[in-house]
């Protein structure tokens, strides 16, 4: 049948035509940015020293992990925690031990605490970095697992 012998939609009938086919090309163009939105959302944020306002440094990834720390309820104080990361690595958040009897056997000491990727593994922190390199990631696994294993960092005095 040609247009001429079909009837004449009313005019609230045009109008809701053409909201409908404005609404699903709105959709079919959002399509993306809910999927962009849904896929981020599945994939929490990494707590960093930055992400928390401190500085990429030192100070700022200790007050940092402290921070995560107290979330989890894991004990230890600055001044436990700087203590051993200068005797374990001077504060070089890349530092790996590759002569000692974990690297002989093939797991190095890696990071600022100088944790072995097993104890890593087992005592990683939610919320963190599953990088071992990662200053906040290492500091809190390494305060997990000597809370666990020494009741807290502040009680290390020396290789743990």
């Amino acid at each position: 049948m040609s247009a001429a012998g079909q009837p004449r939609r009313t005019r609230t009938a045009r109008l809701a035509r053409k909201l409908a086919v404005a609404g699903t090309s709105v959709a079919v163009l959002t399509l993306p940015l809910i999927g962009a939105t849904t896929a981020s959302a599945a994939t929490p944020p990494v707590t960093t020293a930055t992400s928390l306002g401190y500085a990429n440094d030192l100070d700022g990834w200790i007050r940092a992990s402290l921070l995560v720390m107290a979330g989890h309820g894991i004990p230890g104080t600055y001044d436990g925690i700087h203590r051993n990361i200068i005797r374990e690595s001077s504060g070089n958040p890349y530092a790996i031990n590759l002569w000692d009897s974990n690297a002989a056997a093939g797991t190095p000491s890696k990071g600022l605490l100088q944790v072995i990727a097993p104890t890593f593994q087992a005592y990683h922190v939610d919320g963190t970095s599953w990088d071992p390199y990662d200053p906040v990631a290492n500091i809190t696994a390494a305060c997990n697992y000597a809370a666990a294993r020494y009741g807290s960092i502040d009680n290390v005095f020396g290789a743990y």
